[in-house]
């Protein structure tokens, strides 16, 4: 199955953009930034959904508001919460939901898996399932003076190339990050199809100990990444618009059988699959013409 997970934010709003009048500009950062993050973005316009349900993808993200506040439910909250000058999201583990305002501008920042680290004053696994204002990692007067220049930049490109040089600026080495790198690479490359044992043997660690790396820098364990990646590539290779034949799907995708999908499913959408299915075919009807790449969803 090709590794088609990486780029999963970017691909959606994209689309979108293309489709529905959702202005869109992205470009990948030079190094060594590239080796971090899938890209920059600029987003301006009016969602196509006001809210928006993302199920856990291989990727963290860090957006600078410069519009309304938006809103997150993430993990096990229970009502949303508002976000002002922005958010920062490390790999999630299960379902969460973003909530625009009517009309949304942003820039904002798709990293890889283990590409946020590097940024962050404490260990990923603190800020699990639990999105965080950009203020609570970079502080209230750095974050400010931040959205001054986005917002007085002049156009998408001088404001992407503001963000970069302020990353370049807040770049820090980081313990681990080659090992965690290249363990994740590989997982990524095989669509999560790697024995997670052959992982550690080959970097001449401990199981326990490539574990805990990749809980303090993605902020999860090297079998979660692979579950990830391997349940985002099966959803990749829908076609709502075809009959779905379950069983081969799952076989062709390596589960044990059409149950263990079943129960992926639920796990990271909170949908069955019929129900999974439906959205997008919904979306099909409503937009017809243009296909909604599996995440995210418009919130049920």
């Amino acid at each position: 199955m090709p590794n088609t997970c990486q780029t999963i934010p970017a691909r959606f709003w994209r689309g979108f953009g293309d489709a529905l009048g959702v202005e869109y500009v992205s470009r990948v950062p030079r190094p060594p930034l590239d080796g971090l993050i899938d890209d920059l973005y600029y987003l301006e316009g009016t969602p196509p959904y006001a809210r928006l349900m993302l199920p856990p993808a291989p990727a963290a993200l860090l957006i600078v508001n410069l519009g309304a506040p938006f809103r997150i439910r993430g993990g096990t909250d229970i009502e949303m919460a508002e976000y002002a000058d922005g958010c920062v999201v490390t790999m999630p583990t299960c379902a969460w939901e973003f909530g625009y305002p009517r009309w949304t501008r942003s820039v904002g920042v798709h990293f890889k898996p283990w590409g946020l680290a590097p940024f962050l004053p404490m260990p990923a696994a603190e800020l699990c399932d639990r999105p965080v204002t950009v203020e609570e990692v970079w502080g209230r007067p750095a974050i400010a003076e931040l959205r001054d220049r986005l917002a007085t930049a002049d156009g998408p490109h001088e404001m992407l190339t503001l963000l970069e040089e302020e990353l370049l600026r807040r770049l820090c080495e980081t313990a681990g990050l080659g090992l965690v790198r290249h363990a994740a690479s590989v997982i990524a490359a095989t669509s999560g199809a790697v024995a997670i044992g052959d992982l550690s043997a080959a970097a001449g660690v401990s199981s326990a100990r490539l574990a805990q790396r990749f809980k303090e820098l993605i902020g999860v364990t090297p079998k979660r990444l692979a579950r990830t990646y391997r349940f985002t590539a099966t959803v990749f290779s829908i076609n709502p618009a075809q009959p779905i034949d379950w069983g081969d799907l799952a076989a062709g995708a390596g589960y044990f059988d059409q149950a263990h999908l079943g129960h992926e499913f639920r796990e990271f959408t909170g949908l069955t699959p019929t129900q999974y299915i439906e959205v997008r075919r919904r979306f099909l009807r409503e937009h017809p013409g243009h296909t909604l790449e599996g995440w995210p969803l418009p919130a049920v």
